[in-house]
């Protein structure tokens, strides 16, 4: 018998669980709600929110509306958003995690107490909506570095303070912080606060120690996630037979006879039931069905 198990150290992180649960209550008492951006990334959750009344929109739509209620999910906003809100007459509903809240505010503080020539750095990805809501907090004039060769943006002659976007993997902050006092002029002109969120740096070990556990895994994830497309590429280092899906319907063919046991994981925005639709599908289609 072919076993099948749901990691579950999978799916939403706490962020992401209270952001669905704001939208789910309010939905529950007037059926329509705005949401700045995807709730989370993962298009069939996504689809799951709006069937019950929730309207995706972005910044262009969101500075037209007056009047109404709109839901700021767990990435985070910049000030401008807020500002927009208080002159359109909207209510905010405020599901930023507050992991990502006391960074921005970390940051805040920080460019307020700082002279022009010190340069805060933020190692995230470019365009992601939680970094934006990060440089937002420095009148957009923090400098964002994606990868390592992105420090020859810095003047190593000026000081520098470094954070991190929370989803970020903690051994590429770490790299990135040994690059820079290897380069800075003088060490005291160095700043490194690492602002990694352990409940998603954790998950890289432990879902390599769940793709060592199986001799097939299938990813579940959608495909804007950056968390799981990083997620899926460690998982397939520690096993090859690992496989990317974003629905159950991916899942066509019988397992190759080697197969003894089938991990199912995924990454922060993964939901729950997804998961548990994909192992039922494996245990229908090979006809295993307890």
């Amino acid at each position: 018998m072919v076993q099948v198990e749901i990691d579950e150290r999978s799916g939403f992180c706490f962020g992401v669980v209270t952001a669905i649960q704001k939208a789910e209550q309010e939905l529950e008492q007037n059926r329509k709600l705005y949401c700045l951006g995807d709730i989370v990334h993962n298009s069939l959750e996504v689809r799951r929110l709006n069937e019950a009344g929730l309207t995706t929109i972005d910044h262009t739509r969101f500075a037209t509306l007056k009047n109404c209620k709109v839901l700021l999910r767990a990435h985070g906003e910049p000030p401008q958003t807020y500002e927009v809100a208080l002159q359109n007459g909207i209510e905010i509903i405020d599901a930023t995690c507050p992991v990502v809240l006391r960074l921005q505010k970390k940051i805040k503080a920080c460019y307020e107490e700082q002279d022009e020539q010190t340069q805060i750095v933020i190692y995230g990805k470019i365009g992601h909506a939680e970094v934006n809501g990060l440089v937002g907090q420095t009148e957009g004039k923090a400098i964002v570095i994606e990868k390592l060769e992105d420090i020859e943006k810095l003047d190593f002659n000026r000081p520098v303070i470094l954070f991190s976007q929370t989803t970020k993997p903690l051994d590429g902050f770490e790299k990135l912080t040994a690059a820079i006092k290897e380069r800075i002029k003088d060490k005291n002109m160095f700043e490194a606060h690492d602002t990694v969120c352990r409940q998603v740096s954790n998950r890289l070990p432990q879902i390599k120690e769940f793709a060592t556990k199986h001799d097939w895994i299938y990813f579940v994830a959608g495909e804007k996630s950056s968390n799981g497309r990083m997620l899926f590429e460690e998982c397939k280092k520690q096993n090859p037979h690992t496989y990317f899906i974003s629905d159950a319907g991916e899942i066509n063919g019988k397992l190759p006879g080697f197969v003894r046991s089938v991990g199912v994981c995924g990454a922060t925005s993964t939901p729950k039931w997804l998961m548990e639709k994909v192992a039922q599908r494996i245990k229908e289609i090979n006809n295993f069905l307890p």
